[in-house]
Formats: structure tokens, C-alpha cells, sequence
């Protein structure tokens, strides 16, 4: 039986219509996900995030109507069923349609390049749990678990986990992190023209503290009732969020200041007096960094309300639809799940653990070679600026 269980309809224009043949009340949306068989789509549900919005839309006749017990509304049942509380005429036209949503249309389009960890679970034990086989017996929580850690593993420098948000910076400087995240892969600025320019970390430049004590006259900390140090604002995080960039990139404007090493004078560009640059810090896209203390990510001055895309990497197991795993490394995340099993089962012979060992390193490196997606015609147009020649 094969996997795919959309008609073009319901993939393509995520929607299913019918058409009544006498007073129907009922109408299937047959586009659903079955996690029990492998079947891939979008299953109906009537609330989204805890808010009273369903993933679809129902019309009667190019009339949308509402969810709702009374006539000319609708209900929906567990099954994906849609029931009409009038009932519909002799070649009344329904249309169900997926929203244009995340639980919706989105989700339809992304499912099929993936397997869920349940599959993996089920796989793994009809593969290699049984008698006769590898695993004569294991409980399915060990597999569970094991199962968890690889994709987590995994998420890190193998799979293609990084997630991306777009986000303006507010006056006060300051994003919170995102609650799935695990490390930072690059934050880009916004032109008026889409285009992305990195945004760096301060490193050296500027950290913020984790812990900032109220001191006395004499530099102790202070302590409130409960024994506590008492916590105070940082001074550190104010001077850098009201500190003026080009003092640190050295973009000295010869208009405001015509004196220095790092003005723009024609006389001192000329004769090389303006010397010493950094490149880490001679750039005007900004930097970042994290404040642990407070949970947020701060930005330097010149990024107020500035658009911006933040890449992170996520566990994969942050919720559900996360857990699951691109088909390209179906087989390493076998792999690894058999090696972490067997080592830390009593009586197994060493050489065995050893192959697996080799056999879960030869499986995670092919999976990192083909989800690295690359194109020879990409390399190819990529090599051809080393044929341009450098004129003096």
C-alpha cells in the first residue's frame, strides 16, 4: 500500500469538495493523517493553540458557515466528519478547506520528506526486537528513550533543525529568547530592500553580567531578609545600549570630528594615518549578545526598531510536531538507537558493539552528506569568480 493517501484535490489545493446526492448530512474529510500507517496529510481539529479558531473552513454552495449545534452550522466529529446540522439539498456543493495557518495548508505542504518518531519506534521493533533477531527483548520506554536522545543528538549538527523568526528590535533593545532554544546559528538585519546583513556577537566588547549585587560603601553585597544577595539593574547593559556604534566601529564622520586617527580626513586617509582598524569591530550592521541573567538577547544602539532574522537550533523535542526526522536519516538514527541499546546491555560481546559502533559512525556521516544538499551546478557557478582577473 502506498504512503500517499491525498487525491492532487487535497494536496495541491487543500481542499475537499463533495457534492450531495440527496439530503446528506454528513461528508468525510478523507485527507487526514494516520499516524497508526504511515499516512500522511492534516487531520481537522476545532481549536488552534487554546483558541476558539478551527484549521479549516466549511461552505455550503460558496457560503461559509459556522461551527455551531443550530441550523446552517456545522459539527465535527473525531473521525474528521463533518455533520450539517440542516442537512444539505440534491447537489448542494460542500467544500471543506485548510486555513491558510501553521496547523493547516502549512502543515499539509511538509510532511511526506519526513518520519515521525512513532514510526521510528515501530520500525525499530519490527526490524530488530524478536526472537531470533538482535534484541531478543526490550521494553518500548528504553526504545523511547533512546529514540528521543538520537533525534536530540541529531538536531545539533546533522539535521536540518534550525529554526528562523522574524522580528523587530523594540526601543528598549531587547528580545526574549525563543522558548525552544537550545543555540544561536546567525541573527541578519533587514534592508529596505529584503537583503540580510549579519549581525555579530560583542565577545569582548560587551557581555552582560549574570548577577548584579547591591553593594555597600565598602563593595560587600547586600542582603534582604531572606538572606539573599539584593539583585540592582546593570550599569553595564545601560552604558552599552546608550553608547553611540561609530565611537566603536571607528566610522568617525569628518563633519562632527576632524581630529583623531579615525576620522574621515582626505589628508590622513591619504597618508595612511588612519591605521589600526578591526575588522571584527569596523562594521555598522550591529552587534548582540545574550543576558542570561534576564533571559534576553540585547543589541547594540544603531539596531532600534530594526527588522531582523534570528537562526537557532531547537532539540526537536520541544513539541510534538517537531519529533521527526528526515527520511535521509531514517537509517543513521536506526543506527544509533541499536549502538546506544546494545552498549549498555550486560553479555553483549565486545566485537559486536564495536560494529555497530562503526556502523552508526558510516550511517550518521552519509546522512550529514545528503542533508547537506549540495548542487555541483551551485559549486560550478560558485568556482567561476575565480577565473575573473584582479586589475591593479
Amino acid at each position: 500500500m502506498g504512503l500517499l493517501t491525498q487525491s492532487n484535490e487535497q494536496y495541491y489545493g487543500s481542499q475537499q469538495v463533495f457534492t450531495a446526492t440527496a439530503a446528506q448530512t454528513e461528508f468525510k474529510w478523507t485527507g487526514g493523517a494516520d499516524k497508526s500507517n504511515s499516512a500522511y496529510g492534516v487531520n481537522l481539529i476545532p481549536f488552534v493553540d487554546g483558541v476558539s479558531m478551527t484549521n479549516f473552513e466549511v461552505y455550503i454552495n460558496n457560503v461559509k458557515i459556522n461551527q455551531g449545534v443550530g441550523a446552517g452550522e456545522y459539527q465535527l466529529s473525531s473521525t474528521n466528519t463533518i455533520t450539517l446540522g440542516t442537512g444539505s439539498t440534491l447537489n448542494d456543493v460542500i467544500k471543506i478547506l485548510l486555513r491558510d495557518i501553521k496547523a493547516g495548508k502549512w502543515n499539509n505542504h511538509d510532511t511526506y520528506q519526513y518520519v515521525s518518531i512513532r514510526n521510528i519506534i515501530n520500525n525499530f521493533r519490527l526490524a530488530y526486537v524478536g526472537d531470533g533477531k538482535l534484541i531478543s527483548r526490550i521494553n518500548r520506554a528504553d526504545i523511547i528513550f533512546h529514540a528521543k536522545r538520537g533525534l536530540q543528538e541529531f538536531s545539533y549538527d546533522t539535521l536540518k533543525s534550525t529554526r528562523s523568526q522574524e522580528l523587530t528590535i523594540p526601543s528598549n533593545l531587547s528580545l526574549l529568547i525563543p522558548q525552544d532554544y537550545v543555540n544561536y546559528v546567525s541573527l541578519f538585519r533587514i534592508d529596505g530592500a529584503g537583503v540580510q546583513h549579519p549581525i555579530y556577537p560583542s565577545n569582548l566588547l560587551h557581555q552582560s553580567p549574570q548577577q548584579v549585587p547591591v553593594q555597600d560603601g565598602s563593595g560587600i553585597p547586600t542582603q534582604d531578609d531572606a538572606a539573599d544577595n539584593l539583585e540592582g539593574t546593570s550599569i553595564t547593559n545601560d552604558r552599552w545600549q546608550g553608547a553611540e556604534d561609530y565611537t566603536i566601529s571607528g566610522a568617525f564622520s569628518d563633519q562632527m570630528f576632524n581630529e583623531g586617527v579615525y576620522d574621515w580626513a582626505w589628508d590622513k586617509l591619504s597618508y595612511g594615518q588612519r591605521y589600526g582598524l578591526n575588522p571584527e569591530t569596523s562594521q555598522s550592521n550591529g552587534w548582540f549578545n545574550f543576558n542570561e541573567r534576564e533571559g534576553k538577547i540585547m543589541f547594540s544602539s544603531n539596531l532600534a526598531n530594526q527588522l531582523i532574522i534570528f537562526n537557532y537550533i531547537s532539540d526537536g523535542l520541544s513539541v510534538d510536531e517537531d519529533m521527526k526526522i528526515p527520511k535521509m536519516a531514517e537509517q543513521a538514527l536506526y543506527m544509533y538507537m541499536l549502538h546506544a541499546i546494545l552498549s549498555t546491555r550486560m553479555g553483549i560481546p565486545e566485537y559486536v558493539i564495536n560494529r555497530y559502533k562503526i556502523e552508526k559512525r558510516a550511517a550518521l556521516r552519509n546522512a550529514k552528506i545528503r542533508l547537506s544538499n549540495i548542487k555541483l551546478q551551485e559549486i560550478v557557478q560558485v568556482m567561476r569568480g575565480k577565473s575573473k582577473w584582479i586589475k591593479s
